[in-house]
Parts: structure tokens; sequence; C-alpha cells
């Protein structure tokens, strides 16, 4: 059973395809814990900025604010997760800790541990796949060969990506993953943990706005004439609600209320969407939330 509860990876062990002797498993255990430390640090810094969120629990079957931070509430030691809330493999959780943290809800009820997984777990467990792969062709180019024969590889043209989904090694991996990150960080308070997830959270920051000032400028598709009124409309709710710009998807709910409060139809909304500053994902969760 998987840890944060995301991908439900069953009983494949480090062998998901099937065979005997799985030395590839075991090569991508060997260097996923030797980087270990780089695991928690991305852990870390992903935190970062958790605490500012208002806090929300989910009181018979409804999602509520309690009008509290997740930091105010973890500073005092306050549970941050709710009986209704979160996933049973986590529900053991210190008071205001980092595996507490986890178990908690956002604004729309996603639970933190998928998004942990999705955005730390996932990526950082195909990258260690991939340097096993590497370093498997390098120093064990007999084993390698017979690994490519076995998945019907070809020698010539077989890319490491292909090789790790063929052999199925990411989800057994990415439970391990999970482990060492509760067993180095569950029980540490939040506040803690987003202390020492700083400095990186800085670095990231800075490698996105350098990965976003380089990429080609898209060209912005002119809005009908007929939804210019609706536009206006639109950001200026965007402003007076105090909404952060771009719009996050975790701000979608907030950003429908903004825009049906100022009389904008939902055929509307639709309409300004590609018009106003969104992150990426907040447009689809716009739709789904207007659906």
């Amino acid at each position: 059973m998987a840890v944060f509860g995301g991908t439900g990876f069953g009983g494949a062990g480090f062998g998901g395809a099937g065979f005997e002797a799985d030395w590839f498993g075991l090569l991508g255990r060997e260097v996923l814990r030797e980087r270990r430390a780089a695991l928690i640090a991305e852990a870390c810094a992903w935190s970062v900025g958790l605490s500012d969120r208002p806090h929300h629990l989910r009181r018979r079957g409804r999602l509520v604010a309690t009008g509290s931070t997740i930091g105010d509430r973890a500073a005092t030691g306050q549970a941050l997760s709710g009986e209704e809330d979160g996933r049973i493999e986590l529900g053991d959780a210190r008071p205001g800790s980092f595996q507490d943290a986890l178990n908690a809800v956002d604004a729309d009820g996603t639970v933190f541990a998928d998004r942990f997984d999705r955005e730390v777990v996932e990526p950082f467990v195909h990258e260690t796949c991939l340097l096993a792969a590497e370093r498997a062709r390098r120093t064990r180019p007999g084993q390698w060969a017979e690994l490519l024969d076995d998945l019907g590889e070809d020698p010539d043209d077989a890319e490491p990506a292909d090789v790790v989904r063929a052999g199925e090694w990411e989800g057994p991996l990415r439970l391990e993953a999970e482990h060492l990150v509760l067993a180095a960080l569950g029980g540490t308070p939040l506040l803690e943990v987003e202390s020492e997830g700083l400095p990186l959270s800085l670095v990231r920051a800075a490698e996105a706005a350098t990965r976003a000032a380089a990429a080609p400028a898209l060209a912005e598709p002119e809005p009908d004439e007929g939804l210019a009124g609706a536009l206006f409309l639109a950001l200026a709710a965007v402003r007076e609600a105090d909404l952060p710009s771009p719009v996050p998807p975790a701000d979608a709910r907030a950003l429908v209320a903004a825009l049906l409060g100022q009389g904008l139809e939902p055929a509307e909304v639709a309409g300004v969407l590609p018009h106003l500053p969104l992150a990426p994902g907040t447009a689809d969760r716009v739709a789904a939330l207007l659906s």
C-alpha cells in the first residue's frame, strides 16, 4: 500500500517486469539511497509556503475554512488534518508535523500528499531511474544487453526512458522514496522543515524564472469584440479580489466566485479565461468548477 496513497503500487516489489533476478530494480534502489540527501532537500524546498496557506477541514462532508493558517496551527501544536480528510497511512502524525501537513487538505479539498507525490516524488524517482539506466549501460553492458532483449527493446535505438517505462520499476521505487522522506521528516515540525528548505526553494524559483524568460513568447489570442465588456469586468474582478498574478490553480474557486460576483455568465467566464493572467492548470480547474 502506498504511503501517500497516490499510485497504488500493489505487490510487485522491485521487479515489476517479473525477472527472476531483478538486478536493475536493486540498482535503482541503490541510486535512490545515494541521492537520499537530495530527495530530502527537495521535500523541504517543496514545503516552503505551506504555512502561509489558509487552513481547511472537512466537517460532516463539507470543506470549511477554520479562519487560521496552516502555520498558525502548526506553531501551536494543533492538528492540521481532520478525521474526515487525508489518508489512513498518515493518520498517526504528530500535530503540526510535516507528516500532519501532508495529510491536510487545500482550499479545493486536495490532500497535500497527492501534490507532493506528483510534484516531488514522481519526477525525482523518474530521474533516479534514468540515472540507474545510464549507470547500468556504462558499467554492466552484458546485463544491460540481456535486459533490453528481455524487454524486446532494440539495443541500437533503446532510450533509457523507454526501458524504464517498459520495466515498470518506478512504482516500487516511489514507495521507497516516500518511506525515506517520512523517516527523515515525518515527525519534524512543519516550520522547521520549511526553514531548512528555504535556500533551495529560492534557487528553484530563480531557475523557473530563468526558464520562463528564455521561453519564446506566445502570441496572445485577440479577444472577441463581443467579450470586451466581459473582459473588462473580469480584469476588475481579479484586481478587486486581490488574487495573485498569475492566479494559481489553488485559487481557482476564489477566481470563479469573483467573476460570477461581477455578473459574468458561465459562458462569458469561459470566453475571457484565455485573456486573464492565469498560471498553468488554473483555466482547467475553473472550467471543471463551472461544469
